[in-house]
């Protein structure tokens, strides 16, 4: 018997990423996330670009979720992440340091970089002047 609150995920990213694409196409207001620190992270770093309109916190059956409140614009609803691909995987890590930084369509969209320093955009990484690994890519 199938059972979705026992699936273990392996690569939480691409989850959550691929949770938020599937909303999208679909049209849903909110979407729901399981908690991880990185998952909360790239949710601030979501609503910081003005990507979601918010997010919070909840515990179902004892288990911490995320819900993602999605932005849409105009009377048909377009959705404000036309885009959103994960670069860095499990299994082919990507890695760029302050001078290769990529630019998503020319700075109109962003880089999702884990650093030292934390989680944060290729343009406050590229201001800091450090590199790191390149999650995702969102235009």
């Amino acid at each position: 018997m199938f059972d979705k609150n026992n699936i273990m995920v392996t690569d939480t990213i691409s989850d959550m990423l691929t949770r938020i694409r599937n909303a999208n196409m679909v049209k849903h207001q909110i979407v729901q996330i399981p908690v991880t620190k990185m998952s909360l992270a790239i949710a601030i770093i979501l609503k910081e670009e003005g990507f979601i309109i918010d997010f919070e916190n909840y515990e179902e059956d004892n288990r911490p979720y995320l819900l993602l409140s999605l932005k849409y614009t105009g009377k048909s609803r377009k959705s404000v992440i036309s885009e959103i691909k994960r670069v860095s995987k499990p299994g082919l890590r990507v890695y760029a340091n302050s001078k290769e930084l990529p630019r998503v369509l020319n700075n109109l969209g962003v880089a999702i970089i884990s650093t030292s320093k934390g989680v944060m955009t290729n343009l406050k990484a590229r201001e800091l002047g450090i590199g790191g690994e390149v999650l995702c890519y969102i235009w």
